[in-house]
């Protein structure tokens, strides 16, 4: 019987399974679908299909530059436990699949998954997913990547913390090829980690983000027991002093150095550049944090023991 492109896809989408394995299955069966699903499941493959519906918030965040220094690359790929996120074979696949994007011309994760996987291009990205989950025996999700191409001179530095808890990717921009830019994106990605800034400097924050901070500044000095009867111009006064506080907690360069809390980063960067003999400028910066805006599955350990004992 001839195996169409339908037929793979009817069974790619009853299991999970990659289209790879999926053909190959309808070949051995010739093409009966409820025979090609038995045959998946005792060969371990179609456990992904009962996976792929559970909640991946837990995993781990990686960051790769290249051994040239011209690109890099943050990943996060999630499991389903915290267990699995320091499984040894968890870790070295989420390495691969940063050797994997910090190659890709793909802009997204979705776009990703469709391209041959580099580690074996008879699969797709998501074949080799999907095996993963085979094997590993939770749902796992390539979630998101960021790759920075270095446009000229400067540094690429990542910084990784708690174990791929956090990750950060840099660029540092420098018309000197330093050393110390090595270091000083070394600290600076920790300032990332520790205080979680939102845009370089107070000139990059959008118009719209400004604008709705000073609706909840606004709202707040309203209905303050405080501000009743004060003149509007007072209110207003202190609403812009308070907007200008937040924006500089927001703003990398603006914060106080974590390192020595007498100077800001802003500072801390021109004392390094002044060593160097050149100006440093933050050309841009990413943090990734695993599981950040997912949902958590709460687990109740007596009930799974009971679950599993029964």
């Amino acid at each position: 019987m001839a195996i169409t492109a339908a037929m793979v896809k009817e069974l790619r989408e009853m299991t999970g399974v990659g289209m790879l394995d999926c053909k190959k299955a309808l070949a051995e069966t010739d093409g009966d679908m409820d025979k090609a699903v038995e045959y998946l499941r005792e060969k371990g493959l179609a456990a992904s299909q009962k996976k792929a519906g559970r909640i991946a918030a837990e995993g781990i965040v990686t960051v790769l530059v290249a051994d040239d220094n011209k690109a890099g690359v943050v990943v996060e790929v999630n499991s389903e436990t915290d267990f699995v996120a320091k499984n040894p074979v968890f870790q070295e696949y989420v390495a691969q699949v940063a050797e994997h994007a910090i190659a890709t011309d793909a802009k997204d994760a979705e776009a990703m998954l469709a391209e041959p996987w580099k580690f074996d291009t008879s699969l797709t990205v998501a074949d080799a997913l999907s095996q993963k989950v085979a094997v590993i025996g939770e749902n796992l999700q390539i979630r998101r990547f960021e790759k920075f191409e270095k446009s000229g001179s400067g540094k690429l530095v990542s910084y990784i913390h708690g174990a791929g808890r956090i990750g950060v990717l840099i660029e540092l921009a420098c018309d000197k090829e330093a050393d110390e830019l090595v270091e000083l994106g070394k600290n600076l990605a920790m300032q990332i980690a520790a205080l979680n800034p939102k845009f370089i400097a107070t000139e990059d924050v959008p118009e719209e983000f400004v604008n709705h901070e000073k609706e909840i500044l606004t709202k707040q000095a309203m209905e303050d027991p405080k501000n009743a009867g004060k003149p509007e111009n007072i209110i207003e006064k202190m609403i812009t002093g308070r907007l200008a506080k937040e924006l500089k907690e927001f703003c990398l360069i603006e914060q106080p150095y974590v390192k020595d809390g007498d100077m800001t980063v802003k500072q801390y960067i021109e004392s390094v550049a002044k060593t160097v003999g050149a100006p440093i400028k933050v050309a841009r910066f990413v943090r990734f944090e695993t599981g950040e805006g997912l949902e958590k599955k709460e687990e109740n350990f007596a009930d799974e023991v009971a679950k599993a004992m029964n």
